[in-house]
């Protein structure tokens, strides 16, 4: 009986630990949201707006989680799916922009990116160190730390993009990143999706 009592305080704490996680991330992110948005459209980069519908997609997934976090295992499987298919949506909406850009180019402003990535990366660099204890936990945590290691490499990505724009004073650097971006989100959302299924097979 005590045996019982004991795994069911475990899980208990472990519950609340990932409860207070997410809720740090979640707040960091919706934050970096508002910034990064804000600086990708006064610097008209195509990477940078990239990386921040990639932050807003994080918010989303880190307030689904928040939700998952005491449900049950099938209940986790599906919220990792449609989690997968948000970044899914994020990768097509800068599809969307860089085809925009090829009608309508324009130079982005390579210190705005500079500078906003390296913010953005010391905000997503604090979301990993915190969401990586919990990475291996369950379906949930696994898909939320996938996400934000996605943005770190959104952040170097657009930080070296931000590097050529200056070298070159050409605007194509930042759609070559931005489309290595929506690959890289494509990928990541089909090992999300493919987890999520197999998860949900898994379970009875």
């Amino acid at each position: 009986m005590s045996g019982c009592c004991d795994s069911g305080c475990t899980l208990d704490r472990l519950r609340e630990r990932q409860r207070g996680t997410l809720q740090i991330v979640l707040g960091i992110n919706a934050l970096m949201v508002l910034v990064i948005v804000t600086a990708a459209l006064y610097g008209k980069s195509t990477a940078l707006l990239a990386d921040s519908l990639d932050n807003l997609g994080d918010a989303l997934t880190y307030g689904l989680s928040l939700y998952a976090v005491s449900r049950s295992t099938a209940v986790k499987a599906k919220v990792a799916l449609f989690k997968g298919w948000l970044i899914f949506l994020a990768a097509l909406a800068v599809a969307a922009q860089i085809a925009y850009k090829f009608y309508y180019p324009s130079l982005p402003l390579f210190e705005i990116m500079g500078a906003f990535s390296l913010l953005g990366l010391c905000a997503n660099s604090l979301c990993l160190f915190l969401l990586w204890r919990h990475r291996n936990e369950d379906i949930n945590m696994s898909s939320v730390w996938e996400c934000s290691r996605n943005d770190i490499v959104s952040n170097l990505s657009v930080f070296g993009a931000a590097g050529a724009v200056w070298f070159t004073g050409s605007s194509w650097p930042d759609i070559v990143v931005a489309l290595g971006l929506v690959c890289y989100l494509m990928r990541s959302a089909s090992h999300v999706i493919s987890s999520a299924r197999a998860e949900r097979l898994a379970t009875p």
